[in-house]
């Protein structure tokens, strides 16, 4: 058995190689139909190597994870007049803006959207920002993503603590989309580099 079948992988991860919600690998798992692990905080972690078998079994074709692109970005943030507002930003630029409204949904895309570039509301309530970019810089798959924190600039200290979590840059919005120039240009860097590899 390899290294690469051996490794673990999240419900969120394995629904997405099935094609089907995370709530029924839960299920699935709940009623022993393939093995699950437990992380020492309690969270359910699967074996790459159980999936693909359990998949074989019952005729059921795996997603491809899809190629890195730059040509997406994922918006989190609960006003639909703000990630309208960036759709309309990065679309002048030709990259697709995918929005959410919470951390679950954004956690969740991110193991499969794999883009270059996360703007983040600063300020939805319920989200902890520093969990959020933390969990980003975390993940392999995603320690490469820029993220920007959108919205009311924050206090020195949780700046601070955003940054050392992973965020880059600081925006205020709807004003201030100049803000998004870096960031963009370093898209855009990375966009080139990998039309060429």
């Amino acid at each position: 058995m390899s290294k690469h079948n051996e490794s673990l992988l999240t419900p969120a991860e394995v629904a997405n190689l099935l094609g089907v919600a995370p709530v029924t690998i839960r299920a699935w798992a709940a009623k022993g139909l393939f093995a699950k692990h437990l992380t020492p905080g309690g969270h359910r972690r699967f074996v790459r190597y159980e999936v693909e078998r359990f998949a074989r079994q019952r005729g059921m074709l795996l997603a491809t994870p899809a190629p890195p692109t730059t040509r997406r970005v994922l918006v989190v943030d609960d006003d639909p007049q703000r990630y309208r507002l960036f759709g309309d930003f990065f679309a002048r630029y030709g990259i697709e803006a995918v929005s959410v409204t919470d951390g679950f949904a954004a956690g969740f895309l991110l193991a499969t959207l794999r883009t270059a570039l996360i703007i983040l509301n600063g300020s939805m309530p319920g989200i902890d920002c520093v969990a959020v970019c933390r969990h980003i810089k975390a993940d392999a798959t995603s320690l490469a993503t820029h993220i920007v924190i959108a919205g009311c600039i924050p206090g020195a200290s949780h700046r601070a603590a955003l940054e050392r979590a992973g965020a880059e840059y600081f925006i205020e919005t709807p004003s201030d989309l100049s803000g998004l120039t870096t960031p963009l240009a370093l898209v855009e860097v990375q966009n080139t580099l990998n039309d060429h590899h």
